[in-house]
């Protein structure tokens, strides 16, 4: 693994702390910010995988294929069925001391191949690597949100809070870390991350802004689409 491909991590791993952090001092304005910032982070995520990732895994054959939809319902398996209570966004509602516990369990399985994703896909090239590195980081800040006010909400300390959030970040940092010493995550990694991702996408994301009126949402879905095609285009010429 290379010092480039570490420090992503690390960078991403830090947005977790910066959402739990936005919690636990109640700063309102970033908190909007995130929550707008939900549906741009579907639409470049979904648009990642779709064009970005799924062309190379697929390229492996129909074996592949099998390990996108296990990614996808390990997701589902660990964040709503072993999972009582879970959804992105902040907490405003009182829970039960396990719900946190159970909610961090979750997703530190997402965020373990979010890091497994960032190693994948530099693995494969340097452009691929930066275009998921940016589809985790947008759903670092939330996923941040998530876990410190699902531990605020049942009775949590902030240190706790905010402790949560080192704990996803570092699991996103391991799943980098052991993607190429580990056989099957070198070899499966990015179908495996390419099911997450739609997961995370499609499942998680949008029904989060799914309901809202209004049309900030929207466009700012399309905008995540639009936002990878410019990125694309900005790589090309820069990494390989």
């Amino acid at each position: 693994m290379s010092l480039t491909t570490f420090a992503f991590a690390l960078a991403a791993a830090a947005g977790n702390l910066v959402g739990a952090i936005a919690v636990v001092r109640s700063l309102r304005r970033e908190l909007r910010v995130i929550d707008a910032g939900l549906a741009f982070g579907a639409g470049f995520m979904l648009s990642v995988a779709v064009l970005g990732v799924l062309p190379e895994v697929m390229a492996d054959g129909s074996e592949a294929a099998l390990y996108v939809l296990v990614g996808y319902l390990a997701v589902h398996l660990a964040q709503h069925v072993l999972t009582p209570h879970f959804h992105f966004g902040e907490e405003t509602h009182r829970l039960s001391p396990s719900a946190g516990v159970s909610a961090l369990v979750g997703l530190t399985l997402h965020t373990f191949f979010d890091g497994v994703a960032i190693a994948s896909g530099f693995l494969v090239s340097g452009r691929l690597g930066v275009l998921l590195f940016l589809a985790v980081l947008l759903h670092k800040l939330p996923e941040g949100v998530t876990i410190a006010s699902v531990m605020l909400a049942g009775g949590g300390s902030r240190s706790r809070a905010v402790g949560a959030a080192a704990i996803l970040g570092g699991a996103t940092v391991l799943g980098v870390l052991l993607t190429e010493h580990i056989a099957p995550l070198a070899r499966h990694g990015l179908a495996l991350s390419a099911g997450v991702t739609l997961y995370v996408a499609a499942s998680n994301l949008v029904p989060e802004f799914q309901a809202k009126r209004g049309w900030l949402s929207a466009l700012a879905f399309f905008g995540g689409a639009a936002g990878f095609f410019l990125t694309e285009r900005l790589l090309e010429g820069l990494v390989r």
